[in-house]
């Protein structure tokens, strides 16, 4: 019987180091760090009491996560609200936490299209004026944005006649 407890509590130190391991690189969503302990092999109890374990000791916390994730979403790949709506749940964040952080400000996302458009004219200044608005219109729709958006910013760049520089 002695055996079986001890067994029963390496297997948990084992589920709470790969989880840690995990921490260690990015931070995880409750779902995606459970889907990935169950990949691994280890029970849905077992993980279940590592999650509880490690939001406990405030390891694991979805909210501040979904928080850090707007940013990156917003800030640094540049997505439109719709986009960073789509990366977050994707993570594994809960809708509603997903929903709290998400204002719907269009100037925003009119904002972050006009920089990613920005970005990326310099590597389109030796396409035709079609080519770079054809290939920036995809960029901007595989970002998230709507059309509206996507024809305001367009606009914009050939009333500055950009392309043509």
């Amino acid at each position: 019987m002695k055996d079986l407890h001890d067994k029963d509590v390496d297997i948990v130190h084992k589920a709470r180091q790969y989880a840690l391991k995990l921490l260690s690189f990015r931070g995880r969503s409750e779902r995606e760090l459970k889907e990935r302990l169950i990949k691994k092999g280890i029970t849905k109890t077992v993980a279940s009491s590592t999650i509880n374990y490690l939001k406990r000791i405030g390891l694991i916390d979805d909210k501040a996560l979904a928080e850090t994730l707007k940013r990156e979403a917003l800030t640094t790949k540049l997505l439109s609200l719709n986009g960073a709506k789509r990366f977050m749940l994707n993570r594994g964040i809960p809708p509603e936490f997903v929903n709290m952080v998400l204002s719907r400000d269009e100037k925003e996302d009119i904002e972050n299209a006009r920089r990613l458009v920005d970005r990326k004219l310099r590597v389109y200044k030796n396409y035709s004026p079609e080519t770079a608005k054809r290939r920036l219109h995809g960029l901007l729709f595989r970002r998230g944005y709507s059309f509206e958006t996507i024809k305001r910013v367009l606009k914009d760049v050939d009333n500055i006649n950009v392309l043509e520089l």
